[in-house]
């Protein structure tokens, strides 16, 4: 198990088309396979021949954030422009954004993102090991990604 590393990721959404258009222009992803068989809408998304999400077309609702589960995906990045391009990118979408912009992850942290959900209310999060100082750090009412 010395070379364990996580793999993809699969997300079950209600619209695939939707889903399919969020992610390609947040996360730059590519489709590298998508299908309907018998009504069963998945897509297989990544980037440089490397499977990174699946999404599956097979729920109603929206994500529930009380019940046992995921808590939210995050993304690395390698600097704060390119959280900020991403965050440019969220609001044109008209994107749910958590804060009110780039937060750092801690009082004394360095790193820190941008907070948000998909189209079905999954949490995500961009973030950049260094955003500096600038970035405000986060409250006991809006904390990072701790509890969101």
């Amino acid at each position: 198990m010395n070379a364990l590393k996580t793999g993809h990721v699969g997300l079950n959404v209600t619209d695939l088309t939707r889903s399919i258009a969020f992610y390609q222009k947040v996360l730059d992803l590519t489709v590298f396979a998508e299908r309907d068989a018998d009504g069963r809408r998945y897509a297989m998304l990544g980037r440089d021949r490397t499977l990174m999400l699946t999404l599956w077309q097979q729920s109603s609702g929206e994500f529930a954030t009380d019940r046992p589960g995921l808590h939210h995906l995050s993304f690395e990045v390698p600097d704060r422009a390119a959280v900020e391009r991403a965050e440019e990118i969220l609001r044109d979408l008209g994107a749910t954004l958590v804060h009110d912009g780039i937060v750092r992850h801690g009082e004394q942290g360095t790193s820190g993102g941008v907070f948000f959900t998909d189209p079905d209310g999954v949490r995500l999060e961009i973030f950049a090991p260094e955003v500096g100082g600038e970035a405000p750090a986060p409250t006991g009412s809006a904390p990072t990604c701790g509890f969101f």
